[in-house]
């Protein structure tokens, strides 16, 4: 039996010459990458006893596209493309990361109504995330139903997305110094629609699950970790809140005017899967919360700063006025130095702290760029948060984790 199996499949040599027997309960099987339950292209090479997980390795870079290394050969201005394609689920939170990177850099001052807008694009961007990742941990309590019910809500705020810059899932959303266009009086009528009406489908998606008693069996205690543990592993967003840590960017580092703006930060006890849903879940209110305070206040004035060495000029000025030629010219062909230095900006987004790290050298590219992956910094804990727990609960807990690929390969 065992040279049989031993010749037929790829597992490890050492396997095979331990003292374990094949025709045992322990056994090693692979989790990803090829599998629909990882929600990704990553594995998990796990140690198994019947249902019972021993222990676990992670393979990743599956899908690692070397974006920091592109970024370097990129003037900024083309860096945005390949910021949305981390977390692809809540991409505009990703590009106006960088914007607000490079404005930093430069020492842009930014219209007020242009950080009103980006917060209203953001907080959505966030609830769409959120949505996602709640609505997939109830398909993998077996609860199918609840996945139509905010994605339904998801693709209004594609809508939106569109209305803003034509764009759904990578948006490439902004400008550094501001949005390409105000947003259209079509962007206004979806939003009050979508402000009005959304709030109602989705208690319908929280009835049924946060209270439904077997969402809560299966969730309840699974893929657990400590506030303490947490912050060893330097967690951040709603995993580490869920752990019982209150530490929100928009909060103890404001950007984008978000110290005007009254919200509450949702905060969990266990630190499980099922604290890390209803975090996520009372997230998604406050965003709109926000939203709502945003919009009812946006102030007037321009959608855009006074940055003419790093923002498009009008395609109708470009035709017929030379200064706008030559600025077009020097900012497409990436011929606009930025100043050199060293900074570090973060915002919260949908997974956690993102950041960017960026050196200046003075030239047209980055001299060096490193990406703050929320999703990089928390999977090195899920070995250890699914030791002792079964491989449905390995699945859940990946789930709640929100574990993009694209976000953690870059």
């Amino acid at each position: 039996m065992k040279d049989i199996i031993k010749e037929n499949t790829k597992l490890a040599p050492s396997f095979f010459d331990s003292k374990e027997s094949i025709d045992g309960d322990i056994a090693t099987i692979n989790f990803g990458p090829s599998h629909p339950a990882t929600h990704g292209i990553f594995q998990n090479v796990l140690r198994v006893d019947g249902e019972k997980i021993l222990s676990s390795e992670q393979t990743v870079g599956y899908i690692h596209r070397a974006f920091e290394k592109l970024a370097e050969r990129r003037p900024y201005n083309q860096i945005t493309p390949i910021t949305d394609r981390l977390n692809y689920c809540s991409s505009p939170i990703n590009n106006m990361g960088w914007h607000m990177t490079v404005e930093k850099l430069i020492g842009a001052e930014i219209p007020k109504r242009v950080e009103y807008m980006r917060v209203i694009i953001m907080e959505l961007a966030r609830i769409a995330d959120h949505l996602i990742c709640n609505s997939v941990v109830g398909v993998d309590t077996g609860a199918l139903t609840s996945f139509f019910y905010p994605f339904n809500q998801r693709e209004k705020i594609y809508e939106l997305y569109e209305e803003v810059c034509g764009a759904r899932l990578t948006t490439n959303i902004g400008r550094i110094g501001g949005f390409e266009r105000d947003f259209s009086p079509e962007f206004h009528a979806k939003l009050k629609t979508f402000l009005k009406t959304f709030s109602k489908e989705f208690e319908e998606f929280d009835s049924m699950l946060a209270r439904n008693r077997i969402f809560m069996d299966r969730t309840k205690g699974a893929g657990p970790i400590s506030a303490e543990r947490a912050l060893e592993y330097s967690f951040s967003g709603p995993n580490l809140r869920a752990a019982g840590v209150d530490y929100d960017i928009r909060v103890m580092k404001p950007y984008s005017s978000y110290e005007d703006f009254d919200f509450i930060i949702p905060v969990g006890v266990n630190g499980d899967t099922y604290d890390r849903f209803m975090v996520r879940q009372e997230e998604i209110r406050q965003s709109l919360h926000i939203i709502n305070q945003a919009y009812k206040n946006l102030p007037e004035g321009s959608y855009k700063g006074d940055v003419p060495d790093f923002y498009l000029p009008a395609k109708e000025d470009v035709y017929n006025n030379m200064e706008a030629l030559i600025y077009h010219f020097k900012i497409v062909m990436g011929e606009t130095e930025i100043p050199a230095g060293e900074i570090y900006h973060s915002v919260e987004g949908g997974n956690g702290e993102l950041g960017y790290y960026l050196i200046s050298d003075g030239g047209r590219t980055p001299y060096r760029l490193q990406f703050r992956r929320p999703c990089f910094i928390y999977y090195q804990a899920y070995p250890e948060m699914i030791t002792g727990s079964t491989i449905s609960d390995a699945v859940l807990t990946m789930s709640s984790m929100n574990i993009i690929a694209g976000e953690l390969d870059a």
